[in-house]
């Protein structure tokens, strides 16, 4: 029976057989025990499903990964130790020392570092591009070697909102498929393969989590791209794996090519996995992230409202205020609203922005985001600050923005405070 995807976050991924238990178990196990040696080396051969090291793979995990790749309409999904870990995997699954690959510059400060930094020492290189150029633009910066495109659905912390279907044209008139980090959104409010993308990452650390109390990170792969036809672009997923007897994963698992290398290679030689008993809080955050994604947008709307009228607020972007420049992208893509993050400055500059910061009571100075808690930062001292001011240009962040994650405490009270923090 097809169900609506509220349905969905109660009832996928774990479905208990008769006898079994009702709420999904924490299988907090490093190994596996079989009768049979031969079926052993089966599994190492991937010749047959099933668990054998915690390292690779757990049946927590996969179940609540499946409750993900089910809200977000996908064929495959795997957990991540970190959403860090998920955008990793993501490029470096298609991406090896000579490729090159393309992102949005407004993405998130440690992602940007983990791709312009990190990626470039291994000898991937990375080209950040302005979101908002045209199609021909954008076609520019492709090379021979480029292997992906990448965005966010909702850029962080800057709120932009990402026209998905021309990143997907664009990304498909060169052969390559199109990764969207949905953090921010969730499937809740968007799901990026209805748009054309091929993969979507996570950091379930967030809305999903809602509570901030477990870091993890999901993968989802559509199983739309074709990897075959653009054989000897991805030879990873479409040439023959020797350490794994020959096998070749597009031609063997279908649409669970891009997944089963991910972790039958990467998962296998990092081990980045996520703990079973974060997983298992995981499940819980996704049972009530409908209810939670609605009361966060209604709550952060009507905190935008209050911060567009005040006369000591510079200015306010969030998409779901008429004036805002991403609104009609946020009417097509995030009809039921964007999310509950939003940022701001106030007037006098940077110095303002941080002694308001101080002032409030409620809401907590924190690196999180995303959660049931109302919190903020100050990007250009916390999650951006091993940026240069160059960069910190080309990400869209100026020195005064603050960025503030609505939480879902009673919005009169949230705006009480921001009104004492800013007549103080």
């Amino acid at each position: 029976m097809e169900t609506r995807i509220e349905t969905k976050c109660i009832h996928e991924g774990y479905k208990p057989q008769q006898g079994e238990p009702r709420q999904l178990p924490v299988y907090q196990s490093t190994t596996f025990s079989y009768n049979s040696s031969d079926f052993m080396g089966k599994l190492f051969d991937l010749e047959e499903s099933g668990y054998f090291y915690t390292r690779l793979q757990n049946p927590t995990n996969d179940n609540v990964a499946a409750k993900i790749c089910a809200l977000e309409g996908g064929a495959a999904a795997m957990l991540t130790s970190s959403g860090q870990a998920a955008n990793f995997f993501a490029i470096f699954n298609i991406c090896e020392a000579g490729d090159h690959f393309i992102a949005s510059s407004s993405i998130y400060g440690g992602t940007y570092n983990l791709f312009g930094v990190t990626l470039k020492k291994m000898g991937i290189e990375c080209t950040f591009v302005e979101q908002d150029l045209s199609e021909e633009e954008l076609s520019k910066y492709f090379k021979p070697n480029t292997k992906a495109l990448f965005g966010e659905t909702i850029t962080n912390p800057t709120v932009k909102v990402l026209d998905i279907e021309k990143f997907a044209r664009v990304a498909h008139s060169h052969g390559v498929p199109l990764i969207i980090d949905n953090t921010f959104a969730t499937p809740i409010n968007c799901r990026p393969f209805e748009w054309g993308a091929d993969i979507v990452v996570h950091s379930t650390t967030k809305y999903m989590d809602g509570q901030g109390v477990g870091v993890g990170g999901c993968i989802v792969d559509s199983g739309n791209f074709d990897w075959m036809a653009h054989k000897d672009k991805f030879p990873g997923l479409t040439t023959p794996d020797e350490s794994y007897h020959g096998i070749t994963y597009a031609e063997k698992f279908g649409k669970g090519a891009f997944i089963t290398k991910a972790t039958a290679q990467l998962m296998r030689d990092f081990g980045a996995i996520q703990s079973p008993q974060n997983a298992f809080y995981l499940n819980l955050g996704l049972e009530t992230l409908h209810i939670r994604i609605e009361r966060h947008c209604a709550n952060a709307l009507k905190v935008a409202q209050f911060l567009e009228a005040h006369d000591k607020i510079e200015w306010v972007h969030y998409a779901g205020l008429e004036n805002d420049k991403y609104h009609a992208l946020a009417k097509k893509y995030l009809p039921n609203g964007t999310c509950g993050v939003l940022c701001f400055a106030v007037k006098g500059g940077r110095d303002e922005s941080i002694k308001f910061m101080d002032k409030l009571k409620l809401a907590t100075i924190a690196t999180h985001v995303a959660d049931a808690k109302t919190c903020l930062l100050h990007p250009a001292s916390h999650t951006h600050r091993q940026l240069t001011d160059e960069q910190l240009l080309e990400a869209g962040i100026s020195p005064d923005l603050i960025r503030f994650s609505v939480g879902i405490e009673n919005a009169d009270d949230l705006i009480a405070d921001l009104k004492q923090a800013l007549d103080n």
